[in-house]
This record gives C-alpha cells, sequence and structure tokens, in this order.
C-alpha cells in the first residue's frame, strides 16, 4: 500500500555525552555516559508518524558508513518505506550533544549526507510524492532543496507542512504559497517574522503577520503553553496536557508527525492538533528523541492527569 504520509527531510546520528557541566576553551572533562541514538528531524518525524498510524515513506540520503545503515534499519524497524533513503560517498550527518546535569546542553551538528539532498534526489523520487496525502519538510537540508519539494508538492495537490525549524532567518518568499501547515515553534515563529513571541498575543500577530506573507494556516507550539491554531479568519488556542516533563527533545517532532498523521486519517484540524499534543506530551514524559515517542493505542490511552 503506497505511503500516505512522506516526510522529506535529514537522517543524524545523535552522540550523546553527559558530563556534570558544559566544558571550557581547552579543558578535558571526565563524563558520566555515552549513547548513540538514531535522529534527525526527518526521520524523527517519519517515526513519530508511522507510531501513531500513518503509513510512512521518507526520502532522505545517509552516509557509506555504519551509521547509514544503523539509521535506515531504525526506519525499517518502524516499517517505514526507505526505497528514497539514498547511500551516498559522504559520513552520515551526525549530532554532537554535551547535555550537563542542568539538562543544558550544547550541540554541534554536521550534515555530512544530508547536503547530498538536492533537488535531483527529489526529481528521482517524484512516484513516492505522487502517491502521498500529505508531505512534511523540514530545514536540515538545503534550502533549495525545500523550496523544491514544497513547489512539487503543491503542483502535485498534496497537503504541505513545513515545520521551519532550525529557523534563524526569514524563508525565502516564494515558499509560502506553497505551505499548507506552517509549524513553528515560538523562537522559529519569531524568526520567521521578525516580531518577538514570548506570549499568546504575540504569537497570534507573528501568526498573522506569515499568514500575510501567504502561508495558508500557521499552528505556533508554545510548549507547555500549547499551541495556537490561526488559519487567516481568526485565533484558537490549545492549551497542552499537564505532564511531569523529563526530556523535551523530539516533542515538536513528535507533534509534527502526530498532526499530520490524523489529517492523513481524515481527522479535522482541531483533532488533528490535540492528537499531535497528546503525542507531543507523552513524549516528554521520557528521555531520548526516537525512543521517547509514543505509539497510537498510547496516545488513545491517555488521560489527563
Amino acid at each position: 500500500m503506497p505511503a500516505n504520509v512522506v516526510v522529506i527531510g535529514s537522517l543524524n546520528m545523535d552522540l550523546v555525552t553527559r558530563a556534570p557541566r558544559l566544558p571550557r576553551g581547552g579543558e578535558t572533562l571526565i563524563g558520566h555516559s555515552f549513547a548513540t541514538v538514531s535522529g534527525g528531524k526527518g526521520a524523527n518525524q517519519a517515526v513519530a508518524a508511522a507510531r501513531l498510524g500513518a503509513k510512512v515513506a521518507m526520502i532522505g540520503c545517509v552516509g557509506n558508513d555504519d551509521y547509514g545503515v544503523r539509521l535506515r534499519d531504525a526506519l525499517l524497524a518502524e516499517h517505514i518505506d526507505c526505497q528514497a533513503v539514498s547511500v551516498v560517498e559522504d559520513s552520515s550527518g551526525v549530532a554532537l550533544i554535551v547535555v550537563d546535569d542542568n539538562s543544558q546542553n550544547a550541540i554541534v551538528i554536521v550534515a555530512g549526507a544530508n547536503g547530498a539532498m538536492t533537488e535531483a534526489v527529489i526529481d528521482r523520487f517524484d512516484a513516492v510524492l505522487q502517491a502521498a496525502d500529505v508531505v512534511i519538510c523540514q530545514l536540515e537540508i538545503p534550502d533549495a532543496t525545500v523550496g523544491h519539494a514544497l513547489k512539487r508538492a503543491r503542483e502535485l495537490g498534496k497537503t504541505v507542512i513545513l515545520n521551519p525549524a532550525p529557523a534563524s532567518r526569514p524563508l525565502p518568499a516564494d515558499w509560502f504559497a506553497a505551505i499548507d501547515y506552517l509549524i513553528p515553534n515560538e523562537s522559529e515563529a519569531a524568526a520567521l517574522s521578525g516580531l518577538a513571541v514570548d506570549s499568546l498575543q504575540s504569537a497570534e500577530t507573528a501568526a498573522t503577520q506569515l499568514i500575510a506573507m501567504g502561508a495558508g494556516k500557521v499552528i505556533v507550539t508554545l510548549g507547555a503553553q500549547g499551541s495556537l491554531f490561526a488559519n487567516g479568519k481568526g485565533f484558537e488556542h490549545f492549551p497542552a496536557p499537564t505532564v511531569k516533563a523529563v526530556d523535551t527533545t523530539a516533542a515538536g517532532d513528535t507533534f509534527v508527525g502526530g498532526f499530520a498523521a490524523a489529517l492523513a486519517d481524515g481527522k479535522s484540524e482541531a483533532e488533528a492538533i490535540r492528537y499531535g499534543q497528546i503525542a507531543a506530551a507523552l513524549s516528554v514524559t521520557r528521555a531520548g528523541a526516537q525512543p521517547s515517542i509514543p505509539t497510537m493505542s498510547e496516545v488513545q490511552a491517555f488521560r489527563p492527569a
């Protein structure tokens, strides 16, 4: 059966070191632990959509190395179609992460094979896009490729989601018309709109600006404050379920994957937002990125505290 959600994006191996504090320049610290965990925003969102009920295909690139094999295997274990996950002559993308005892972190990302995601790769797997209902992109692959993918998905009449992460600058103006749902967090909404976002009211102002720039609808995720939906006619605030947070890694990715899976299943926007929120709330009660993402049955069984 063809995938109804296609994720175009990054696959990274997260190399996670825990230490008492972050090291200073020239300093060698004794750490607590080390782990390698499959990650990358694209792969995390693909795993989330798959666990949360969608049939998923991934379009991405991994390196010709052990990490590449493991990154692909992690997706295959979730029954994700990997025909469009290409092996390229480069090292796989990595994120070098140091986490201290206060849960503060410092991260260095090396794109590696993710940088080989060209427009030609998207064209080569056009049949995968054609079969989809919902297409998801993020910003951990080259901008030109993201723009090309958004426009092609729009031409094909798909529901197009852009999670503009990581965003440190405004998006190209010609992207907005191709986006049905733009899903930034507070800092991303600020970077894209040029407006400070630190409250529900300022999130409404930023969302209004992003719709004026051409985005179809905007969902600003506000962490523990929930999320704000804007459709150009009005706003709706969805409070977050109350949980005890342990690790917020991949909460945003889980929301995006859950929202997409629910839309692909024919749910309304409000139902899809609530579904994504419960999935994200469950994910923050567990450590890690992909290991923390819940399943559909866990979301359905969730009862707020």
